[in-house]
């Protein structure tokens, strides 16, 4: 399965160098992959296509190729003008941040060269995203139990730790472009239990056995709790 996303990835390229010619500017593949930071045949293959133009003809040139993308369970790539990209910073720091630290250059030249991200949008965003997802996972604990609870403390991991990245660098630290090593580094930086972060790093590893529920009723206690302190030093950014 690898090597036919690897395979449709080329394809992809081509059809996209195809259609859009002089317009195209960029393909960038960014995040888990791009990083090195993926588990085989689970993490997506996130795209981001800069144009020079976006008009709906030119997202109908790619919708044949788009289609055939999706269905092999990659994500929709996200389409900017090369101006969005410049002038959208201020909205998507967070995203942006992540592009700019783990992405790799498939076809053109790097949109990120000319984009300034600001530290008060970064911190904003990211106690918005924080709080956002904190409720969230409150509210699908109430929805889950037994043997579903320890997945949805594991599938909740890589967001909180997206988002560590961009706490470490508001505190003026480089953030490792790994998930375990951002939260670890984070972990250190502000003093927290890093024993629930470990647990589910093993979780997402398979490398311990299956919890029980009430050794997954703990760990989500435990885990959320120290999601709250993170949330509380961010706040404190701001004073």
């Amino acid at each position: 399965m690898a090597n036919k996303i690897e395979s449709a990835l080329s394809r992809l390229i081509e059809e996209l160098r195809a259609a859009y010619g002089d317009n195209l500017v960029s393909i960038v593949l960014y995040g888990s992959v791009a990083a090195g930071d993926h588990i085989e045949l689970r993490s997506d293959h996130n795209l981001l296509i800069v144009l020079k133009r976006i008009t709906a003809h030119d997202l109908r040139l790619a919708q044949t190729t788009m289609l055939t993308w999706l269905s092999l369970k990659q994500p929709m790539p996200v389409f900017f003008t090369e101006e969005e990209l410049e002038r959208a910073a201020d909205v998507f720091p967070i995203e942006f941040r992540q592009m700019e630290r783990a992405r790799k250059i498939l076809h053109g030249r790097d949109p990120f060269e000319f984009v300034e991200i600001s530290n008060a949008n970064l911190r904003h965003q990211t106690e918005y995203e924080l709080r956002t997802k904190l409720i969230q996972l409150r509210r699908l604990y109430l929805a889950t139990s037994g043997e579903n609870l320890s997945g949805l403390i594991r599938d909740s991991f890589a967001s909180f730790a997206a988002l560590f990245r961009a706490v470490l660098t508001l505190h003026g630290h480089e953030a490792p472009v790994s998930k375990a090593a951002s939260v670890r580094a984070t972990v250190n930086l502000l003093g927290l239990d890093g024993s629930p972060f470990e647990k589910i790093i093993q979780l997402r590893t398979k490398t311990t056995p299956a919890l029980t529920e009430d050794e997954a009723t703990d760990l989500f206690s435990t885990y959320m709790k120290q999601i709250e302190r993170v949330i509380e030093a961010v706040d404190k950014l701001e004073r």
